[in-house]
């Protein structure tokens, strides 16, 4: 599983012209699922993401939370996260889920960050969806199960 995170002043998710999901401060994450993650990984990854101090203190140091800032998420599913781009100029997603098991396993992220963090919006799975996002910082780090789990 990997998590693609931009700390956002505001981010917005639109499919089809509508705008579909809108948070102000927090979280962009581009959530990328392969065939092999589990609920418990999911579940690890959510406890990093949750917890991960990178919004200033009062003294300008990266030691506040999303929770501690009133933060909002924004989660898109985004199986491009698993691009192989060894061989030719074309990318290869062979290694991204398959999509019902990868809907599923995003649904499952989405309804847990949601017992943790008061505004959580999403994307649309599998939608061309057009993303508009401030990045703050920028901030923007990459998060891979298989180097926290």
């Amino acid at each position: 599983m990997r998590f693609l995170i931009q700390r956002v002043s505001h981010a917005s998710v639109e499919v089809e012209g509508n705008v579909i999901g809108k948070i102000k401060k927090g979280f962009l994450v581009f959530i990328g699922v392969s065939d092999e993650d589990t609920r418990e990984i999911a579940d690890k990854m959510i406890h990093k993401l949750i917890g991960m101090r990178i919004f200033e203190d009062e003294n300008g140091k990266t030691n506040l939370s999303l929770e501690s800032v009133s933060g909002e998420l924004l989660l898109i599913s985004q199986f491009t996260l698993y691009a192989d781009c060894k061989k030719g100029n074309r990318p290869s997603f062979i290694k991204a889920g398959d999509p019902d098991s990868a809907n599923m396993m995003y649904e499952y992220i989405i309804s847990e960050c949601q017992k943790r963090i008061p505004v959580v919006e999403k994307g649309s799975f599998g939608a061309d969806m057009k993303i508009s996002l401030l990045n703050d910082g920028p901030f923007t780090i990459m998060l891979d199960s298989n180097d926290i789990c």
